[in-house]
């Protein structure tokens, strides 16, 4: 796939960060492992041959144009992204490469499209924030279950996920979003976002089989709420969390997750259902698969390549359901994600 093509990974050591690396390599790429911690960069790539490590800081412009220097592409793995996107960014625009985050944070993503929408698009750059399993899949989800419709009244992205291990960069970046936001929270109502102190209500949402209706906390809004918007005209968009992960969550002594393969994997499953409804027609994808944070190399890796070979439906600052053709996107994920577009039907 990449044909020995470089893509720097900051953020390389991180939890997300190196399953980036390990796919980037089994995808043909050739990664080049950047962050601010020398010494970890020099132990991962100790894991493997042929690793080149460039330490960068975002407070150093001049380091993170070494890191970027002849390279094809970034990948943005280090978090908070309140912290690092806009640096990085700043550095990509500069070399005239693409750049692609996993952020899911809702604030950082806002400040991407508002900060550098004008200038990516001049520049002729991609840019494309949350391309992740937050805000990425559940956009490319949308965007394929809208199929030929140009509107919708609602989204609806249903979260099933069998547990929650928060790692150390979920909790840092959520603690960044919690501050930005004053502790209130978030919804996309409108065609805006809005911040309010209503309480979270649950609901039962009827998740496909196996895993059937679960409770799930309502409004338990996620970066969705910035990517399904930024291009489709839905003025409700909303997510919600199954009770059980939400609570993971919030807890503070759940663990961070666990390698449960050879791969580094946890056995943490999911299912994600993403319903659009126009009047009294509903139209239904869904996503399955395994560990949050895994699946979300596959989707930034497959990101680059599409940026990378010329497969993109537009420059600048763009979700992941604008940039790429969603359907045929999913369905290349199928080593790691189970995809299926479901019958449309009519509600009361």
């Amino acid at each position: 796939m990449g044909s020995g093509q470089t893509v720097t990974v900051f953020g390389a050591y991180g939890h997300t960060g190196r399953f980036v690396v390990a796919q980037l390599r089994e995808s043909g790429f050739v990664p080049v492992l950047s962050g601010r911690d020398a010494g970890k960069l020099r132990t991962l790539a100790a894991s493997g041959p042929g690793l080149e490590v460039r330490p960068a800081s975002v407070d150093d412009p001049v380091s993170l144009d070494r890191a970027l220097d002849g390279v094809d592409a970034v990948i943005n793995c280090a978090g908070p992204f309140a912290t690092t996107a806009a640096p990085v960014i700043e550095a990509a625009l500069r070399a005239r490469i693409p750049y692609v985050d996993v952020a899911a944070e809702i604030e950082a993503n806002v400040d991407t499209f508002t900060h550098f929408a004008d200038r990516a698009h001049a520049a002729g750059v991609v840019i494309v924030p949350a391309m992740a399993f937050y805000g990425g899949l559940g956009d490319l989800l949308a965007t394929a279950a809208m199929g030929d419709w140009t509107t919708a009244d609602e989204a609806n992205i249903a979260y099933g996920l069998s547990s929650w291990r928060p790692t150390a960069g979920t909790r840092a970046a959520g603690a960044v979003s919690g501050e930005r936001r004053g502790g209130r929270r978030v919804r996309y109502t409108g065609g805006r976002l809005e911040y309010h102190d209503d309480k979270p209500a649950l609901l039962k949402w009827p998740f496909p089989e196996p895993m059937g209706a679960r409770e799930v906390i309502g409004e338990f809004t996620m970066a969705d709420v910035v990517t399904i918007p930024s291009h489709l005209a839905i003025p409700e968009v909303r997510t919600h969390m199954t009770t059980e992960a939400a609570g993971d969550l919030s807890a503070p002594d759940t663990p961070a997750p666990t390698a449960a393969d050879e791969d580094g994997r946890s056995d943490q499953t999911f299912v994600v259902d993403a319903v659009v409804r126009s009047g009294g027609v509903e139209r239904r994808a869904v996503a399955s698969g395994r560990d949050i944070y895994a699946v979300s190399a596959p989707l930034a890796v497959e990101a680059v390549h599409r940026i990378l070979t010329g497969r993109t439906r537009t420059a600048g600052v763009a979700s992941a359901g604008e940039v790429f053709d969603a359907p045929d996107f999913l369905r290349a994920l199928s080593p790691h994600i189970s995809f299926e577009l479901r019958r449309q039907q009519t509600v009361s």
